[in-house]
């Protein structure tokens, strides 16, 4: 039952770190830490059995592991019995993370290679009101894991940033270019109705010239009508003034002839008295 409990916890926690690595959140502290505050009623006998003797061997080492942790400055320590020659191991740190991660890490002090067993024991210093945790070699190493894939998630979320701001100035970049364009658009369109306003003009400019082309050639035409027309009557006049100046000199005749008759008559009639 206890192992069960612990597949479904490192299960869930797997999974939850996997979402936060998909999803590109950054990793808060990957929790792979499996509490030893089970009661024996939940563990099978054999596994009882096995934490009381892991507890019982760790026990005669106790002022060791907080000497250890002392000297250290850490909060606290992994502390288990070599599986091969069951020496005391200490590896102080100030998580259960930080103190494995030291131990992978870093060179072994002159003691030889360790045979880290499947369960630790990460205690804590004397002055941190904390119960000893128990925790598991595959847990500690699952976390390693996730921990070194840290730096490659914050590049990767440095790269999305330097992505997503260059999206940005090329979507900004492209709505710039499109305002231009559709500005551009509006200058032409706006440029296209003046030019077509101008041709209407000309247009209208050249109908009213031809207009007053017909205009002026039709009142010259009436103009040299008029002229003709004077001329001629002055012609007439001329010649109804010659014709006035002959029936006057004719009429003048006749009426002397007239008078020199009417004379005749008058002598005439005066001798016949």
């Amino acid at each position: 039952m206890m192992r069960q409990l612990l597949l479904l916890l490192l299960g869930r926690i797997t999974w939850g770190a996997t979402h936060r690595l998909s999803s590109g959140l950054p990793l808060v502290g990957l929790a792979l830490v499996v509490v030893g505050c089970a009661t024996p009623s939940l563990m099978p006998q054999a596994q009882a059995v096995a934490v009381r003797d892991r507890d019982r061997a760790l026990a005669p080492h106790a002022a060791a592991i907080h000497a250890a942790i002392g000297q250290s400055g850490n909060v606290g320590a992994l502390a288990f019995l070599d599986a091969k020659d069951g020496r005391l191991v200490v590896l102080p740190g100030d998580s259960p993370a930080d103190a494995w991660s030291r131990h992978t890490t870093s060179p072994e002090s002159g003691t030889g290679p360790v045979s880290v067993p499947p369960v630790l024991t990460f205690v804590h210093r004397a002055d941190v009101p904390k119960a000893p945790e128990t925790m598991t070699r595959s847990a500690l190493q699952q976390q390693q894991a996730v921990a070194a894939l840290e730096p490659q998630v914050r590049r990767l979320e440095e790269q999305l940033g330097v992505v997503q701001r260059d999206l940005a100035e090329s979507i900004a970049a492209a709505k710039r270019e499109t305002d231009a364009r559709a500005a551009m658009q509006t200058a032409l369109s706006s440029l296209s109705e003046d030019l077509a306003a101008v041709r209407k003009f000309m247009l209208q400019t050249a109908q009213l010239g031809w207009l007053n082309h017909e205009l002026v050639v039709e009142n010259a035409s009436s103009v040299r009508k008029a002229a003709t027309a004077s001329q001629e009557l002055t012609a007439s006049s001329e010649r109804l003034e010659e014709t006035l100046r002959q029936l006057s000199k004719s009429l003048a005749g006749q009426l002397k002839e007239l008078a020199n008759r009417l004379d005749t008559i008058q002598g005439k009639v005066s001798s016949l008295k």
